[in-house]
């Protein structure tokens, strides 16, 4: 039986077993006071020849300046980062694997309800393209040779966690396909991180801390990296709870292809 993904759990081919600690329970949308700073649209030019926009988010809580401009450069959202052709490709490759899995609703861990997951290292040559290009916008180096490949059922839910240190360097890039939805990252004190490995303990104080939703639409890529993986919490919202700017973003089968770097 094959087991692996990426940061919260790994291949046995090539990383032994994470145990990790996640939050008991989601974020709720209601319970959080809601205060919004200014919405964060920039556009920049990449080197794969696309005017790309980055991170679209809604600030909420009482963000130190600092951080939240230190935030918009290390979380980012690149809008269509690959075309109808391009989804089409990879999941041609994908799909026919994954639908021989089940999805699963009962991890050990917790993290993840109605998933199925893989990892690949080998891809067909126009895929491989696509996912050098990845490399080439998300990373400073090289990426690992593994990629990761979260299915997530309509009804799948990513519960509020933060990533392990151990098995993963500081950038996590992946792909959104067939569906858009919301990823909600939490501010988490660092005197909450008691765990230096995993930092996986935080307070149920949530309403005191400050927050931001982020919007990943389908064929976006989205960035990842150094106080965005480390003082976040990060989760893709429930359909019950997925609003942006105040708009029901519904989420329906979510496939994400993910690259991430050495420690």
């Amino acid at each position: 039986m094959f087991v692996g993904l990426s940061c919260i759990r790994t291949g046995i081919h090539h990383n032994p077993v994470l145990l990790l600690r996640y939050l008991p329970e989601l974020f709720s949308f209601r319970t959080l006071h809601q205060t919004k700073a200014p919405y964060c649209n920039n556009r920049v030019q990449t080197d794969v020849g696309k005017d790309i926009s980055t991170v679209s988010c809604v600030f909420f809580g009482q963000w130190p300046e600092e951080n939240r401009e230190k935030f918009t450069k290390d979380m980012r959202v690149f809008d269509q980062f690959v075309d109808e052709k391009e989804e089409n490709s990879l999941l041609e490759e994908i799909d026919p694997y994954l639908k021989r899995l089940r999805y699963e609703f009962d991890h050990w861990d917790g993290a993840i309800h109605g998933y199925r997951e893989t990892e690949r290292k080998h891809w067909y040559p126009a895929n491989r393209a696509i996912l050098d290009r990845i490399v080439s916008v998300a990373f400073e180096g090289t990426a690992m040779p593994y990629v990761h490949v979260l299915d997530l059922a309509e009804e799948g839910v990513i519960k509020p966690h933060v990533d392990s240190v151990r098995y993963c360097g500081n950038t996590i890039a992946g792909i959104s396909l067939l569906s858009d939805s919301v990823m909600r990252l939490v501010r988490t004190n660092d005197e909450e991180q008691t765990d230096e490995e995993s930092r996986q303990i935080f307070t149920q104080e949530r309403d005191n801390k400050y927050w931001a939703d982020i919007l990943l639409p389908r064929r976006s890529l989205y960035v990842m990296k150094h106080t965005a993986r480390y003082k976040f919490t990060h989760e893709i919202l429930t359909n019950q709870e997925s609003l942006f700017r105040d708009k029901l973003i519904k989420k329906t089968r979510r496939i994400s292809i993910i690259c991430r770097n050495d420690p």
